[in-house]
C-alpha cells in the first residue's frame, strides 16, 4: 500500500469526537499517542478492532497472527516498511487514541478527504 501522507509537510484536520464514541474502524486514519514515547502523535490506520484475527508480517519471511483483545485496536502505517506500528508494539489500547483524521489540507494537489 502506498503511503497516504508524505513524511514532512502534509497538514491534516482531526476531530476529537467519534473515538469518544466508538465510531473509528477499520480502515480510518486516526492520530495515536506513541505507546513507546508518549511524548509523540503518530498517524496510523486502524487494521483491526477488538475481536478481530490479524495476520501480519514482521519480516518477509515470517508472518504472525493474532487476537486483538478487549479494548485494543491494530493499527499499521500505510509505509509497511518504514512504519512502527502494532507488529512492533502489539495491539494498541483504545484509550490512546487521540483523534480520527478527515481532511487533508497541504499540499494543494492531495487537497480533499482521504481515502482508504
Amino acid at each position: 500500500m502506498l503511503p497516504t501522507l508524505n513524511l514532512t509537510g502534509d497538514v491534516v484536520l482531526a476531530e476529537h469526537v467519534s473515538h469518544r464514541i466508538g465510531k473509528v474502524g477499520r480502515g480510518d486514519l486516526v492520530l495515536v499517542r506513541s505507546p513507546v514515547d508518549p511524548r509523540r502523535i503518530l498517524t496510523k490506520r486502524v487494521v483491526g478492532m477488538e475481536g478481530d484475527t490479524v495476520c501480519f508480517y514482521v519480516d518477509p519471511m515470517y508472518s504472525q497472527t493474532t487476537v486483538v483483545p478487549k479494548g485494543h485496536v491494530w493499527i499499521q502505517g500505510d509505509n509497511t516498511y518504514a512504519s512502527s506500528d502494532s507488529r512492533h508494539f502489539g495491539p494498541l489500547p483504545y484509550g490512546l487514541i487521540q483523534g480520527k483524521v478527515f481532511f487533508r489540507v497541504w499540499p494543494p494537489d492531495g487537497f480533499g478527504t482521504l481515502e482508504q
